[in-house]
């Protein structure tokens, strides 16, 4: 049931988010909604405007919580300062890198506490949109351009509006579970850095399987991979340490951690919850809400 403070909720996730965007109509189409639907909600009319599932949708997008209980906080780990800061680096000087690491170690969060942050930045899960088409307009979707229509106008309009950002606050996309990209987007995605190259930051990230796919093409001299891999900075990065103890150290470290600034129990039994989560972030939100309910 879509109630009135869920709906209050997304208001204020999005008054939050409006800052990320140079005018309220390119924030309304990354919302999916008119300009003149945004306006009258952000004027407090929470019903009757936009039906239940553009609520939910918004909601999602926002990451606001359907439950009134608090967001999972951010904490300053190894993975969230690495990431957090080469973000930053890119951003600032328009550049690229590339970043394969294990998974569960914190990589989306940050990406996506990154962009909420930070004007000009946008967040793309690949998994979800594969192919080129939907990776293209999934991208001008974000950043508020036109997304339907004939697909070579969506390409060209993206383009020359990443072009026409000013330099005082450069774009960034951030491109994640990268490795779920089907092998046209892959192509398509080196046409874009070709067409945005100084005036757009790009960040691939993904887990072992995207490293593997990259360098099995590379192997097999597949058109394209070369070039890609070159243009986001030559080579494999990664925060988490090689070897079984290094890293099951870097994984307490980091849950202890996230667990000291999310639990509300603040002398928890960090060996006890390591054992029960194995050092997985993603289960250790599903401890804390069963544990206190706030998370």
């Amino acid at each position: 049931m879509i109630t009135t403070e869920f709906k209050q909720r997304v208001v204020t996730a999005i008054t939050e988010d409006r800052q990320n965007y140079p005018s309220a109509a390119k924030q309304a189409v990354t919302l999916g909604i008119s300009s003149a639907q945004l306006s009258r909600i952000a004027k407090g009319e929470l019903e009757k405007v936009i039906s239940n599932p553009n609520w939910l949708s918004i909601g999602r997008r926002l990451n606001v919580s359907l439950q009134d209980r608090p967001t999972w906080k951010a904490a300053k780990t190894p993975t969230f300062e690495f990431i957090y800061n080469q973000l930053t680096d890119c951003k600032r000087d328009s550049v690229s890198a590339l970043l394969c690491d294990s998974a569960d170690i914190g990589k989306t969060f940050t990406a996506k506490f990154f962009v909420k942050e930070n004007k000009n930045a946008v967040y793309i899960d690949c998994s979800q949109v594969k192919s080129k088409q939907k990776f293209v307009r999934q991208i001008a979707k974000q950043f508020g351009v036109i997304h339907t229509g004939r697909y070579a106008d969506v390409y060209d309009d993206l383009v020359y509006y990443l072009q026409s950002i000013p330099m005082s606050a450069p774009p960034i996309i951030i491109v994640d579970e990268a490795g779920d990209l089907e092998y046209p987007a892959f192509l398509e995605l080196k046409a874009l850095w070709n067409a945005t190259e100084n005036i757009c930051a790009w960040y691939m990230m993904g887990a072992d399987g995207l490293k593997a796919k990259i360098e099995s093409n590379l192997d097999r001299k597949k058109v394209g991979f070369t070039e890609i891999l070159s243009r986001f900075g030559g080579s494999f990065q990664k925060v988490s340490p090689d070897g079984k103890e290094n890293l099951e150290d870097f994984k307490k470290l980091q849950m202890g951690l996230v667990a000291r600034v999310n639990l509300e129990d603040t002398a928890v039994d960090l060996k006890n919850i390591y054992n029960k989560t194995g050092g997985s972030l993603r289960k250790l939100s599903a401890y804390a809400k069963n544990q206190n309910g706030n998370v």
